[in-house]
């Protein structure tokens, strides 16, 4: 039995390698978390991927469990989370893969950046009830679709670049960097900012139809990105968002 974790890209279907395609193909079952009617676009491009690329395919869809969100307790929030999200996974696997056959879960951007794939396929390994290998197939992620996108370099000459979170920026700048890329941000951390001399560079659903992009000095454009993100979540229901933030 094996498992393959395969990038799919940001959200545009033309972003996925000839490395991911060749996989696709090699896939007897593929593994779906369901994430409800609002998310249900996520559901909608991973079937068009697949119609686009793979030759044969059968989907097994399992419901995605409700992450607590209305903790402080941010950490265990996660980890509760992603116990849960493997005992899903576990099930659908011991119920739909067989022996020999190879099984493949779809992550949006890159299975190593901000992605709990992996550490639940860990999880259930260790757990001991179920054995399979692990094969990573690397993705286009959203923070190269954004550069792309902006047409700029994530680095400046000689400098280091640090991959955060909204919630680690909104206490503070990283210390000893200048270009700070930054996901998962449900709170536009960037306007606790808006004293640093940095240029922001924005993306929403990146590598969809629906892509949203605004760049300029934070200052300026903060309020902008706020309009246009509330506007676009409150239309959508959903949004994903990240962004490079950079000081000369």
């Amino acid at each position: 039995m094996q498992i393959l974790v395969i990038g799919i890209g940001a959200g545009d279907p033309e972003q996925l390698t000839l490395q991911a395609v060749a996989a696709l193909n090699r896939v007897d079952v593929f593994f779906v978390l369901d994430k409800g009617d609002v998310k249900q676009e996520l559901v909608d491009l991973r079937t068009e991927i697949l119609q686009r690329h793979a030759t044969r395919y059968q989907v097994v869809v399992g419901r995605d469990p409700e992450r607590d969100r209305s903790t402080t307790a941010y950490v265990e929030a996660v980890d509760d989370w992603r116990r849960r999200r493997a005992d899903v996974c576990a099930e659908l696997i011991a119920a739909n893969l067989g022996a020999d056959q190879v099984g493949a879960f779809l992550v949006w951007g890159d299975p190593s950046l901000y992605d709990s794939t992996l550490a639940i396929l860990d999880d259930i390994q260790a757990r001991g009830e179920l054995s399979f290998e692990i094969e990573v197939i690397p993705g286009i992620s959203s923070v190269s679709t954004l550069a792309a996108r902006h047409r700029v370099p994530l680095n400046q000459v000689g400098r280091p670049v640090q991959i955060t979170t909204g919630r680690r920026l909104a206490k503070e700048w990283p210390d000893g960097v200048d270009d700070v890329v930054v996901m998962l941000d449900a709170q536009t951390a960037f306007t606790a900012h808006l004293d640093q001399d940095a240029t922001i560079y924005w993306g929403a659903y990146l590598g969809t139809p629906d892509e949203l992009l605004i760049a300029g000095p934070v200052r300026e454009v903060a309020a902008e990105i706020e309009k246009v993100r509330a506007e676009a979540r409150e239309r959508k229901g959903w949004i994903m968002d990240t962004y490079l933030l950079r000081r000369p």
